[in-house]
């Protein structure tokens, strides 16, 4: 499929064209020096896959609209400086006959599930959600959510479970996470939460638990440091600092003693059991105790066979 299109803004900005050659390769060509592309826009003949991050693509109605990671939502009405590409006449809709993966991923504090939400992101093109970054992002925003939540935390209250709720299913219905796919992470933490997802029509293909052992878990968060001068963490023994000066002015944030990261670990514990009853049946353990690339392999091992078996179903039932 070959589908060539136009770009729409500005008068100041330059015509430039986008082949689709197809549902994944794309090349660019400019009336001006490629200098006047904007920052967020793939190189030529690049996949799109591989720039889930730095620039979102959506192909929907006709209309593909690139933005970039800090203005996921732009619409053809938006007045940012972000590219809007439309189709000249042509629905240029890639085909793809099996839904985008939908995934759920719950591990320890120092279990490595930060680094593993990267990397599936990275493979997987998926929109990564987080409610921590989700509830201060809205609170930033001032979005009525936002505002609700910060009148509890101003009184040193803790947020409601149907406004963090609220929060996470606004980001999941956005259309981004919907053609794209989530990997919601961390999230939910307890039967309730899952219960409200599961009442507004979210359940995930594959619910992902990492598991480390308690003693690995300790060594790790007792073991980590912080320079405040960077901003740069440290592991005295996985990743000790590059000199003694760095490592004379670390710090030691103080809740990673041995005491309260037992009592952190005791409540995650009990929360994935309530969880897990709701989703035992896609539940997959990942052993955690491993390198990260080990750990990623057990991932990617798992999402790999899932989309097959997805792509399976779906040519059946075509044919």
């Amino acid at each position: 499929m070959s589908v060539n299109m136009v770009a729409v803004a500005s008068m100041a900005t330059p015509s430039i064209t986008i082949s689709f050659t197809n549902s994944k390769s794309l090349s660019l060509s400019s009336s001006s020096s490629s200098s006047s592309l904007p920052s967020c826009w793939p190189s030529s003949n690049s996949t799109l896959r591989r720039h889930p991050s730095s620039c979102a693509l959506t192909l929907r109605c006709g209309a593909a609209v690139f933005a970039s990671s800090s203005s996921p939502s732009i619409s053809p009405n938006s007045n940012s400086s972000s590219m809007i590409v439309a189709a000249l006449g042509i629905d240029a809709q890639p085909e793809r006959d099996y839904e985008p993966l939908q995934v759920m991923i719950s591990g320890a504090p120092a279990s490595g599930k930060g680094t593993q939400c990267e990397l599936i992101k990275h493979k997987y093109g998926l929109v990564h959600v987080a409610a921590g970054d989700l509830l201060r992002a809205e609170i930033a925003t001032g979005s009525d959510n936002g505002k609700l939540a910060k009148q509890y935390m101003e009184k040193g209250q803790l947020v409601p479970d149907h406004i963090v709720v609220m929060m996470v299913k606004d980001r999941l219905l956005k259309p981004d996470a919907k053609d794209n796919g989530w990997l919601l992470d961390g999230y939910p933490r307890s039967l309730s939460q899952a219960t409200a997802l599961k009442g507004f029509g979210f359940q995930p293909d594959i619910f992902i638990l990492l598991e480390v052992s308690e003693d690995i878990l300790v060594e790790r968060v007792v073991g980590r440091r912080l320079d405040p001068v960077t901003g740069k963490i440290y592991h005295l023994k996985y990743s000790p600092p590059e000199t003694e000066e760095i490592a004379a002015r670390l710090t030691q944030r103080f809740d990673d003693t041995e005491e309260k990261v037992k009592l952190r670990l005791n409540t995650h514990h009990q929360n994935v059991e309530a969880v897990l009853s709701m989703y035992k049946d896609i539940t997959v353990k990942i052993n955690g105790n491993v390198s990260k690339e080990e750990v990623f392999a057990q991932i990617d091992s798992a999402l790999t066979s899932l989309l097959e078996q997805r792509k399976a179903a779906s040519g059946s039932v075509a044919a």
